[in-house]
């Protein structure tokens, strides 16, 4: 608050910026004596604003509304990439001094390629992810395992809590999916196929945990449907997901050379029941399920994310090149860290250990294993903790 910046909070449709603005950010307000007239609250999405699309009648409405009074005043505008000349709209909010504006958005693309020169320096981006599993557990009845159960399964966007059967769960992701996410990529992008948009999608939920890059997706797609797509069409639509904030890319890091590998990346969903809801609950693999929320729990607490590569030899000199889940960094703080969703036995854990082993450097290496395992470092150092350890106390990789 105060920063003289704009507030942009950004994130997936329905994982609740509405409601963190409108309702918990309102209450806050009110918290600090702050009266209804001092407060502005617009949706653009709501058709009784729709004259505020036009940004020199939504500049005189907050004008007006701040007036000379020197008594801060707070703005905020949801949806804000519906106003034409949004980022010339917010530069001038910028000349209020006493006014403090919050707006949210649902593509990223308005944070960055739209106003990229004009507004940079003077926006402070909030991003808003989809419930972690350690707030959807806080809100739920029964056992962690029945909680994992189900947001392993559906995810966790918010509005889930509040339905009772599995039925309503499924119709809820399929609906958002092809009402919500679908129809504002095609809408924004001006795209008309929609069968070959679909399809890519499901390809791409299909290949979660799976290193890929545009040519595999195109030549997936096109054995699958036996049509004809270029890569530049691919390359847009991945794009455009990704703008959307449906998904995020983990690209291949050298640990040893240092330095980024070809084109080659993991796409992850912002949302695992969404990916599912896209295979129809048919593909469940629980390991690559688990890697997803494991990357969407170390981005959700400032950590970038990339998918290691150690490269070794065997006595005769013959090259391997082994993989390790994720290289996360947080300022000089870095973590290996490898998934496991089963250890059946020795033989197991040493092939999962096997590529931390490899790394030379001393920064700490995790192996997570699916359930509840007690934090525990090996005769090499490896730290194994359990799933549910890390997805609920996060914090524990720092602390051992």
């Amino acid at each position: 608050m105060h920063n003289g910046l704009v507030k942009v909070v950004t994130g997936i449709r329905r994982c609740g910026k509405s409601f963190l603005l409108n309702e918990l950010f309102r209450s806050r307000l009110h918290e600090m004596g702050v009266g209804e007239d001092n407060m502005l609250f617009l949706s653009m999405e709501d058709w009784r604003n729709r004259s505020f699309r036009d940004p020199d009648k939504l500049l005189n409405k907050i004008e007006a509304f701040a007036g000379n009074n020197v008594d801060m005043h707070y703005v905020v505008i949801d949806e804000v990439q519906m106003v034409d000349h949004f980022p010339e709209v917010l530069n001038s909010l910028l000349l209020f001094n006493n006014v403090d504006t919050y707006v949210t958005g649902s593509n990223s693309r308005f944070l960055s390629s739209d106003i990229a020169t004009e507004f940079r320096g003077r926006s402070f981006e909030i991003h808003l992810a989809p419930l972690s599993f350690s707030e959807y557990v806080s809100a739920c009845s029964g056992s962690v395992q029945e909680a994992w159960d189900s947001y392993s399964t559906y995810g966790g966007l918010p509005g889930l809590l509040s339905m009772d059967t599995e039925d309503k769960k499924t119709a809820y992701l399929r609906q958002l999916f092809n009402t919500v996410y679908l129809r504002d990529i095609m809408e924004r992008n001006r795209i008309e196929n929609v069968p070959e948009i679909k399809e890519l999608i499901r390809v791409m939920a299909s290949c979660v945990g799976s290193l890929t890059n545009i040519n595999n997706l195109t030549n997936a797609f096109s054995s699958k449907k036996n049509l004809s797509i270029t890569n530049k069409t691919v390359a847009s639509y991945v794009k455009y997901f990704e703008e959307s904030f449906l998904i995020e890319h983990a690209l291949r890091y050298d640990i040893r050379g240092k330095g980024y590998i070809g084109a080659q990346s993991k796409y992850y969903f912002q949302d695992i029941g969404l990916r599912n809801a896209l295979l129809s609950f048919r593909q469940l693999d629980r390991g690559h399920i688990m890697e997803n929320v494991i990357y969407n729990e170390l981005r959700q607490h400032g950590y970038s994310v990339d998918v290691g590569n150690v490269e070794t030899r065997d006595a005769k000199g013959s090259r391997a090149h082994l993989e390790v889940d994720f290289v996360a960094n947080k300022g000089p703080r870095r973590y290996y860290i490898q998934s496991a969703y089963q250890l059946q036995d020795i033989q197991k854990e040493e092939q999962e250990k096997r590529s931390l082993l490899q790394i030379g450097d001393s920064f700490k290496k995790i192996l997570i294993v699916a359930g509840h395992y007690p934090p525990m470092f090996d005769a090499n150092g490896i730290l194994t903790v359990g799933l549910f350890q890390f997805l609920t106390h996060p914090e524990i990789i720092e602390e051992f």
